[in-house]
């Protein structure tokens, strides 16, 4: 099913109407659907790299409206909805354990979720289960989607059809690291 999912994705780079079902895609993709907007963005990219920063937008803030639902499932549909698909990612061990520390870190924990491979909607449906103060959960995840599609814009931008493999195969390997080296710069600025 993941891969009818992924290959319907791709066709819809094609469609004329492209912008409108990636926005589609990046706003249920933060809250349920399992396939990223990355899939959509690159071949579109690609076919014209002029729009490249309007793609970016346009992802951006459709994924940052999705974050918004998908913390609306988790403020007031966590026992009906949040909980039970959080369940079938294999989360259920450790919700509460998470929900409890979750509000302590939880600008890391959008930012990390937002820029890595780590699916965004757990972190979307967590930040409103444990309700998050809104303004902290919408600005972490405008940098961090921001961050994540600007950047991969930019090297589909400057670098083409070459980068394509890279990014499909390694960017959430990148974002990884630069998240750890992120995180590591200020926990040495702060304890020495």
């Amino acid at each position: 099913m993941i891969r009818k999912l992924y290959d319907w994705t791709m066709r819809q780079a094609e469609h004329p109407q492209a912008l409108w079902i990636l926005a589609f895609v990046a706003f249920i993709e933060s809250s349920f659907f399992p396939i990223p907007p990355d899939a959509l963005m690159i071949p579109m990219i690609l076919a014209a790299p002029q729009r490249a920063w309007k793609i970016a937008a346009v992802a951006t803030a459709a994924s940052v409206l999705g974050g918004l639902f998908g913390y609306g499932i988790g403020y007031f549909f966590w026992e009906g909805i949040g909980e039970p698909m959080l369940s079938s990612l294999g989360k259920a061990e450790k919700m509460i354990a998470f929900g409890e520390k979750f509000n302590d870190q939880g600008f890391w924990a959008v930012l990390g979720a937002g820029i890595t491979p780590f699916p965004f909607k757990v972190i979307t449906i967590m930040s409103g289960w444990t309700q998050m103060p809104l303004a902290t959960f919408v600005t972490t995840a405008i940098i961090a989607r921001s961050l994540r599609f600007f950047v991969v814009a930019a090297l589909l931008k400057k670098f083409g059809n070459p980068i394509r493999d890279f990014i499909e195969k390694r960017l959430g390997l990148v974002f990884t690291a630069f998240l750890v080296l992120l995180v590591g710069g200020f926990f040495v600025l702060k304890y020495l």
